[in-house]
């Protein structure tokens, strides 16, 4: 073999890099391919998640600039035709503000229809307090911004109270009890330790409901709203009755002038109810926090007094000491955290300030709001307030206070009210609402 390759005059050593010379080149061209390949699977697999980036970069841009100088004002919400309770927002301005709301924590499909409210006719004034405590009216009005409060007498109950304002508000709202799916009574200091919201439903009528508690103190009003938004919007109810009923006086060491120049008693309730869709909602959106390391803050400690058995275990006998409230950080806590939750709820609504008609706050400190209004950059004539003659009545505040200013006229169906509830737990939250019209029924 090898003498017939030199007799074809062919050099061994070329002919053999001929013969190879085909397979190197294919392990080449393979290589290559390969590579070509590989690039194109990173490429294809990337670009999504590049896209995907870019155009959330420019949809945030896109929507701060589609976000609405303002909402319609409620003179252009009366002269619109209404085919819901609550006239609904532009086709133009519900397109731009779709993209800015936060799934799950905007525009739930209820709106509030009616609000109602009671106080104990007991009145103690601040001059009432310089004859019980060291203090003054000048002092307690000057730092708090209250000039009296409403207290229950011996014998009064809270629940009573609560009843009276869910029936003022189903009035309000031209339904029933037979109307109502859900009722939430939210309390810190029911009548009975286990719940006074079945006895509250039984009293209104509402025979078909199923009525629980909340527990949250200052901002149980607001957490319950939200809760009763979330039942309506499922479409697990209709009809809901939200009440804040609470009677802290009873929890009050009335020679702690800290402490007994802030709180009173009273109730307040709104009635919800579902709509067909979201651009129809009255809770446009919200937000909820606690934070549990700063409950030493604000408390209300259980102190039970310890009985010994004939068999020699050592129970306690329920009991429970009057409120401890450290001020200065709760003041410090609520103009934080209020002004930024308020924001917060703004945001998932697809709002801005600047569409708020009103600010309503727990009504803990004259104080507070005017810090909070002016961290919003909104004036304190569109605060809601009545603090000065009910003093705080924990999760009865809100609604309280709202009660009147729907009564006055100067809250109308598709006002836009930022609200915030804060308090004991830590806890806080606030929700967007806008208020709507009565039902149809009579």
């Amino acid at each position: 073999l090898h003498k017939s390759r030199r007799s074809s005059c062919v050099p061994f050593e070329m002919l053999r890099t001929r013969r190879v010379a085909p397979l190197r080149w294919t392990l080449i061209v393979a290589a290559v391919v390969s590579c070509v390949c590989i690039f194109g699977v990173v490429c294809a697999l990337s670009t999504p998640y590049a896209l995907t980036y870019s155009s959330l970069s420019r949809n945030t841009v896109a929507n701060r600039a589609r976000i609405p100088s303002r909402l319609p004002h409620r003179n252009e919400f009366h002269s619109m035709p209404r085919k819901t309770s609550c006239p609904a927002i532009d086709a133009k301005a519900t397109e731009e503000l779709a993209d800015t709301r936060v799934v799950g924590k905007s525009w739930l499909m209820c709106e509030p229809i009616g609000i109602g409210s009671a106080a104990p006719e007991s009145r103690i004034t601040n001059a009432d307090l310089e004859k019980q405590v060291n203090t003054s009216d000048e002092w307690i009005s000057q730092r708090t911004g209250i000039n009296a409060r409403h207290v229950l007498q011996d014998g009064e109950k809270i629940s009573n109270l609560a009843s009276n304002a869910a029936e003022a508000a189903l009035k309000n709202s031209g339904l029933t009890g037979d109307d109502i799916d859900l009722v939430i009574v939210a309390t810190s200091s029911p009548d009975d330790l286990f719940g006074d919201a079945a006895s509250v439903a039984h009293r209104i009528g509402a025979k078909k409901s199923v009525a629980f508690d909340l527990t949250a103190a200052c901002s149980g009003f607001m957490f319950g709203m939200i809760t009763a938004g979330q039942y309506l919007h499922s479409g697990f109810a209709k009809n809901a009755v939200v009440v804040g009923a609470d009677a802290l006086s009873r929890w009050v060491d009335w020679n702690d002038r800290n402490s007994c120049i802030l709180f009173g008693d009273g109730a307040g309730a709104v009635v919800l109810q579902s709509v067909k869709d979201s651009e129809s909602s009255g809770l446009l959106g919200y937000a909820m926090h606690s934070d549990g390391s700063k409950q030493e803050h604000l408390v209300l400690s259980y102190n039970g007094e310890s009985q010994t058995l004939n068999s020699g275990h050592s129970p306690t006998q329920g009991a429970y000491s009057p409120i401890t409230m450290n001020g200065k950080e709760v003041y410090k806590f609520a103009t934080t955290e209020v002004p930024r939750v308020i924001n917060e709820a703004l945001k998932n609504a697809g709002l801005e300030t600047q569409h708020v008609d009103h600010l309503l706050l727990h009504q803990a400190n004259i104080r507070i709001m005017e810090v909070v209004a002016k961290k919003l950059g909104l004036s304190m004539d569109q605060v809601i307030t009545n603090i000065d003659e009910y003093g705080n009545t924990s999760a009865a505040s809100m609604p309280l206070a709202l009660d009147a200013a729907v009564k006055s006229g100067r809250v109308k169906p598709g006002d836009i009210i930022a609200c915030a509830g804060f308090g004991a737990g830590l806890s806080w939250g606030a929700s967007i609402i806008r208020w709507g019209t009565p039902s149809d029924k009579s």
